[in-house]
């Protein structure tokens, strides 16, 4: 079960992806230039969406993976490749919209099923693997923990999730944001410690069958962020 916080939450992101920054967030996400602080963010996605793809197996023939929060969709695009038949959902109708242009004509139907709605929704049905690059950020701990609860009911190797470390330097870096263009802003992140984390995942009754297996920082100019790696026991 979500919480509220969970649900109010989740309403602002879609209204942010969806609205106000679907321009952004597609040239982003793009090979289009964009601005020197947009440039350090994309370099580190780039660098974080190949570290977590690392983490799943070279081969993914007969998987399936959930792309929590697909974006546009590159993640969930490199694992149909490997063979995987991919759900790829978002909040944002817009940006799954851009997802689907993006990859019609790469002939992977039937592997890359993209949707619209909540990455917790029971009915999508079980998983071997789940990535939710960058798509937990925003969310409390509470909110976090109780979220890779409902998704390891559903999945039967590894949940791959990124959170925001609680820096000093990404304190500073929040603050400074509030000096930027509007257009380079994104939505408020919640830092957490990872320590605490690993505490609430220890503890939570959901999260048992779990271990974390692998932590890997990623830093690239404005763009940090932490990737765990939740594996079945």
């Amino acid at each position: 079960m979500t919480s509220s916080t969970y649900a109010t939450r989740r309403a602002q992101l879609e209204t942010y992806f969806d609205r106000t920054a679907v321009e952004a967030w597609a040239r982003l996400t793009s090979d289009a230039p964009v601005s020197r602080i947009r440039a350090t963010v994309r370099a580190g996605r780039d660098a974080m969406r190949a570290e977590l793809l690392s983490w799943l197996p070279a081969d993914l023939s007969g998987r399936r993976l959930l792309d929590a929060g697909c974006g546009t969709g590159a993640l969930a695009l490199e694992a149909a490749r490997r063979g995987a038949d991919v759900v790829a959902i978002d909040v944002s109708p817009t940006l799954v919209g851009l997802a689907r242009e993006r990859t019609a004509s790469l002939r992977l139907e039937g592997r890359l099923d993209f949707q619209v709605g909540d990455m917790l929704g029971e009915g999508l049905g079980r998983f071997d693997h789940v990535v939710a690059m960058d798509s937990l950020i925003h969310y409390r701990t509470p909110d976090i923990v109780r979220a890779l609860s409902a998704l390891a009911r559903r999945t039967d190797a590894s949940v791959l999730f990124t959170v925001a470390p609680r820096t000093p330097l990404l304190t500073v870096m929040h603050a400074a944001g509030r000096l930027f263009p509007r257009g380079d802003r994104a939505p408020a992140i919640e830092p957490v410690g990872e320590g605490t984390l690993r505490r609430r995942i220890a503890a939570d009754p959901g999260l048992q069958a779990f271990t974390v297996a692998r932590s890997r920082r990623i830093n690239s100019g404005f763009y940090l962020s932490n990737a765990l790696e939740l594996a079945r026991r």
